[in-house]
């Protein structure tokens, strides 16, 4: 299927967004992606080879987490055979830090094989996905300042 000749045919907008993503849960209106933001994300998805699960999360930031996961498993996959082998725990922390830079602090990261969660995060700050049999989850919650008595 030719991506850019499909932006405005919206059965192939259906089936791409199917097909990549699968289930895609938006928990608040403002970060819902137009048919071609999420024909877009799916294009990313599946040239990355990875599988979205669930997501709140704007287009620019979904896609930075995607790309940048991507690229550190790269990495680790063409390192020197003398460094130690990939480890889900150095991924989870350069993520976080990754994302604390780039959109503020106090985002979480949960790296792995096989894990449960249940999570409360601010809006726009969530997003699930897997890459082969890795999992990823990254989300934010809001960071409240603690005043001192008296002050």
């Amino acid at each position: 299927m030719d991506i850019p000749q499909k932006l405005n045919d919206k059965p192939a907008i259906q089936e791409l967004s199917q097909l990549s993503l699968g289930p895609t849960i938006t928990t608040h209106d403002s970060f819902r992606l137009a048919p071609t933001e999420q024909v877009k994300l799916a294009a990313t998805a599946i040239s990355l080879n990875i599988r979205l699960r669930s997501s709140d999360m704007p287009l620019h930031m979904q896609e930075r987490a995607l790309n940048y996961t991507r690229s550190l498993l790269d990495d680790s996959d063409s390192a020197p055979k003398s460094l130690p082998k990939f480890n889900p725990t150095h991924l989870a922390r350069a993520l976080k830090k990754e994302f604390d830079t780039l959109y503020g602090p106090a985002w979480h990261c949960v790296v792995g094989t096989s894990f449960g969660s249940f999570v409360t995060h601010s809006p726009g700050g969530f997003v699930y996905f897997s890459i082969d049999s890795l999992s990823v989850l990254l989300f934010k919650t809001e960071v409240l300042l603690v005043k001192e008595p008296g002050a």
